[in-house]
């Protein structure tokens, strides 16, 4: 059996802490080991690898959270990055590509899809192997895994079975139903429903078939090239809902949902997170804060106060789920990011009458770690180094710089630095359309850098 991780979504749900890189699933906020904090995607790889399946595991993601999943759970974990974000079916499609044709799975191989975040025991994942054999015996399309309600939840969708069943092995699908009332939840109970944790299995084979069906290649490279060509669509609406034969498997340990912050609060480690001030008459009061300024909360319960470069909420816990609607408008680009050198926080931006515009960021890397080497096109750039050392290259040399070094970098001047120990600089953009998307990368590694620099005998001086 191999496993497919789907790791997306854009976090309006827990904003402000989560944006379109950090989505829920890369919060640091559950308990960890040592005292630790750890992250929803931290705990479930954990769990994989207790459990001997990390290693039969992929996590299929979007460009914009490469470097997240790698910082959070090593570099090692495989991926499979999505060229834009299309939904579910295209990216399950892709992973089904890349098993098929970069790592010759066979096509009788069976695929279990499931999300990178759920929060639940070892227990969930050892049913999870169990798809495998419910599959063969059944000679179903798909195999479904279904939680046990432990109560008529309005919130989750219900797998329904197709005749009344008694609570044991699997059972044939007969419909499902999305998010009904807790009265036509409870008569689901009653005939064995199970709630939809969006976990199913099928033949690799059974993914390809449709793939020809759609003239669609089943090769990796040629799919990533007609990625956008493949229907923005869901996996349910798209091949479940189509299905003519499905089973579903129930699954009755622990399991939670923590995509909003009255059900994720639940679950942290702590209280209080970052500088401020809980005072003991708050009860049922969370304050998460990442700002370097103190929040202080005194006299209220029920309440989930949480503080980002992004932005503030305060929130009643029963009516948080509702943020999702309040912020659409919000159109700001993400103003903390984590990348797999360290990270970076936006300080402030502007933009003039004259059309210019400024970019003012903090930005660590790691000790041992390194920018790429790139240049842009529309901005310039002023570094001042705050703390630690580093290793600059420069269009044509490589230097060390250190705590209160000043270096400019006009548009189109090649540069990229490594940490020798942990680095902290002030970045400062100005330009007309600064943008993410002027970034030309030349390396990715230091080696690639040093290697370039020796076969144009520029300068190193270190």
């Amino acid at each position: 059996m191999k496993l497919v991780l789907l790791s997306g979504g854009s976090g309006k749900r827990l904003w402000p802490l989560s944006n379109d890189t950090r989505s829920k699933q890369f919060l640091k906020v559950l308990e960890g080991k040592n005292g630790e904090k750890e992250s929803m995607v931290q705990r479930v790889w954990a769990q994989l690898e207790n459990v001997n399946l990390a290693e039969s595991s992929i996590i299929a993601t979007s460009k914009m959270q490469r470097d997240m999943i790698h910082s959070q759970v090593g570099t090692d974990v495989p991926i499979i990055v999505e060229p834009e974000r299309r939904d579910t079916f295209p990216a399950i499609a892709l992973a089904a590509s890349y098993l098929y044709s970069e790592k010759n799975t066979s096509e009788e191989e069976i695929i279990a899809v499931l999300p990178v975040d759920p929060y639940v025991e070892n227990s969930f994942f050892e049913q999870v192997k169990k798809l495998e054999d419910v599959l063969i015996e059944s000679n179903a399309d798909l195999g479904l895994m279904g939680v046990r309600p432990t109560y008529p939840s309005s919130k989750y969708g219900y797998i329904v079975p197709q005749d009344k069943v008694e609570k044991g092995s699997y059972f044939k699908v007969g419909k499902f139903t999305e998010k009904p009332s807790e009265e036509k939840a409870q008569t689901l109970l009653e005939v064995n429903a199970l709630w939809n944790c969006g976990v199913f299995g099928f033949k690799l084979s059974f993914l390809l078939n449709i793939l020809k069906e759609k003239e669609l290649p089943l090769e990796y490279d040629q799919l990533l090239t007609h990625y956008s060509s493949l229907p923005k669509i869901s996996f349910d609406y798209e091949v479940v809902e189509k299905a003519q034969h499905i089973v579903a498997l129930p699954y009755d340990g622990y399991w939670k949902d923590l995509g909003t912050w009255n059900t994720l609060t639940e679950e942290m480690a702590t209280s209080q997170i970052g500088k401020g001030v809980l005072s003991n008459d708050s009860t049922n009061t969370h304050l998460v804060n990442e700002l370097d300024i103190p929040v202080t909360i005194l006299g209220v319960k029920d309440i989930i106060v949480a503080a980002s470069p992004d932005g503030i909420l305060v929130a009643d816990k029963a009516s948080s789920p509702n943020i999702k609607s309040l912020i659409g408008e919000f159109n700001h680009p993400p103003m903390y990011e984590e990348r797999i050198w360290g990270w970076s926080r936006v300080l402030d931006y502007a933009t003039y009458e004259s059309g210019q515009e400024m970019v003012t960021k903090r930005i660590c890397i790691h000790a041992g770690k390194n920018s790429s080497y790139h240049y842009h096109n529309l901005r310039d750039e002023v570094w001042t180094i705050v703390r630690g050392e580093g290793e600059l290259a420069l269009d044509d040399n490589i230097t060390r710089v250190k705590a209160g070094d000043i270096i400019h970098l006009p548009a189109g001047k090649k540069h990229g630095i490594k940490a020798v120990s942990e680095i902290e600089f002030i970045e400062v953009q100005t330009g007309i359309g600064i943008s993410d998307e002027d970034f030309t990368r030349l390396y990715f590694t230091w080696e690639e850098v040093l290697k370039h620099f020796k076969q144009t005998k520029s300068k190193v001086i270190l």
